[in-house]
């Protein structure tokens, strides 16, 4: 039964969290096929007719909003392929919330004059090797340059760059000091991202680079007294630092080794109108039928939100998150959104 708390505000859960942050998936299909998002023989994809159009988008996201969420982003797959991308993004610029989105990279050159136009000014953009050889292999596409360089292109044109590098143990981690070495120059935030369990993408804890790991290795190439540790946020996923002197900073986003669930406030919404209220829970609510069917959705959003658990959709230990049967049952990433 929801209390007298949750019937005030249907994105308060029973942690007393509130949500105010907003994730949507606007579509499942990507230009790329990285090995940890994708499974290696593709996904179903669901039908365009059962994918939330541009007018559905806007009209939940609006009740997000006249209920509090005050910061959208926009995910995928990777949300520039959709043909309507920019009518996506006028309508959300006119509701009350900060936009904001994340990308492999690829298209964004060709967004430029949108995001201006439409106030889009903070870009998540995933990057998970410096090397174009083990973008090749990761990605199973030959595009590092281009994302290089529209990396180099969102820079120069002012906005907030964040670069997602999720890491996998004798794959990448040997790069962590030279992602680092691009904040000293730049203006941008690099979050490196614990290599998390999804449905097809082989998880397991040997490929792990915990936040542990990454700190030592930090300190160890650029000494302990170079290493500044920033003051997270109130409702922080990364915990960030910076070495002194660099122009940028750091993050770590732990959510196996040290998760963060406290603080909590996101909510995700799939392309095809599904509701998940963490990313590693199997659970997910159907909003996009019962709002086709002229019915109030509000009701489906706070049962959603309420049911919310503590830690991890109560995968709370490491031995719940390393038995597969708990996670093996959710999407892959690309279908989640990322």
């Amino acid at each position: 039964m929801i209390n007298t708390v949750e019937q005030k505000n249907i994105l308060t859960d029973k942690m007393l969290r509130k949500h105010n942050y907003l994730r949507i998936s606007l579509t499942e299909k990507c230009n790329l096929r990285c090995t940890y998002c994708m499974p290696a023989d593709g996904v179903q994809l669901t039908p365009k007719n059962s994918l939330m159009n541009v007018d559905e988008i806007f009209s939940i996201a609006k009740i997000f909003v006249d209920h509090g969420v005050n910061k959208i982003r926009l995910t995928g797959g990777e949300p520039l392929v959709r043909k309507d991308f920019s009518e996506i993004l006028k309508r959300l610029n006119s509701l009350n919330a900060d936009l904001s989105l994340t990308t492999n990279g690829i298209l964004v050159d060709r967004f430029i004059d949108d995001f201006k136009a439409y106030n889009l000014r903070s870009i998540n953009v995933s990057l998970d090797t410096l090397q174009a050889d083990k973008f090749k292999f990761i990605t199973r596409r030959d595009q590092f340059l281009k994302v290089y360089e529209n990396i180099s292109l969102l820079v120069q044109n002012g906005f907030k760059i964040k670069l997602n590098v999720v890491l996998i143990k004798n794959f990448n981690d040997d790069e962590i000091k030279s992602f680092i070495n691009l904040t000293k120059d730049l203006p941008i935030v690099v979050r490196f991202i614990e290599f998390m369990p999804f449905n097809g993408n082989n998880w397991d804890k040997s490929k792990l680079v915990t936040q542990k790991d990454i700190l030592h290795d930090v300190v160890s190439y650029f000494g302990s007294d170079k290493l500044v540790k920033l003051e997270d946020n109130l409702n922080f996923i990364s915990r960030d630092y910076q070495i002194s002197g660099f122009m940028g900073s750091f993050g770590i986003i732990s959510s196996v080794s040290n998760p963060f669930c406290d603080g909590c406030n996101r909510i995700r919404l799939t392309a095809n109108g599904k509701l998940k209220n963490c990313l590693f829970s199997n659970d997910e609510t159907d909003i996009l039928s019962s709002l086709r069917n002229n019915e109030t959705i509000e009701p489906l959003i706070a049962k959603t939100v309420y049911k919310k658990f503590a830690i991890r959709a109560n995968m709370d230990t490491f031995k719940k998150l390393n038995n597969p049967e708990l996670h093996s049952k959710n999407r892959s990433m690309l279908t989640i959104g990322g």
